[in-house]
């Protein structure tokens, strides 16, 4: 299995893995160097792409784990590794905002996420991590664990809209 390329929701066994809820991760079946260079690779995969996001289903492995690339409020960017991760608490305020996925490309939506949460799960060393994440932040982590449960951004959208291929889209640097 390549684990090099995002799996794609228009393919019929990426799409089965991608609508696979993910089972709890053991860390006693798995070494620390193996969960080390799974990250590894997870980051590379997500940088190369120009994402904030990848969950671990989304390069065809089975394991409850997704990494994300946020600035903060100072827009120093800050990397996040979590494993069984677990929304405690969502604010009643939602705020409806276009997403887009490395795994759905070309295409975008308007999807209301809730603006504030509470999320807990595990670091890499298996030591607890609660986090409170509002904005951008917020708005990754549900789209994260709504992969580790089989689901995807266009579940939550009314519209949905892709931009045709032969648009160049250029980087703003």
């Amino acid at each position: 299995m390549d684990t090099n390329s995002i799996f794609l929701i228009g393919d019929e066994k990426e799409k089965k893995v991608l609508r696979t809820k993910i089972p709890l991760f053991d860390f006693s079946r798995e070494s620390k160097k193996e969960l080390k260079d799974l990250i590894k690779k997870m980051r590379l995969v997500m940088k190369e792409a120009n994402g904030v996001g990848l969950s671990a289903n989304q390069i065809g492995v089975q394991k409850r784990i997704f990494v994300a690339q946020v600035p903060n409020d100072q827009g120093r960017i800050k990397f996040y590794v979590i494993i069984n991760p677990e929304i405690k608490k969502i604010s009643k305020e939602k705020i409806a905002l276009e997403e887009g996925c490395l795994s759905i490309p070309e295409t975008f939506g308007i999807v209301p996420r809730a603006e504030k949460l509470v999320l807990e799960g595990f670091d890499i060393n298996g030591k607890k991590l609660k986090i409170k994440a509002w904005g951008l932040l917020a708005r990754v982590f549900q789209h994260e664990v709504d992969h580790l449960n089989g689901m995807v951004f266009t579940d939550h959208c009314k519209e949905v809209r892709k931009i045709p291929e032969n648009i160049e889209i250029k980087e703003i640097k």
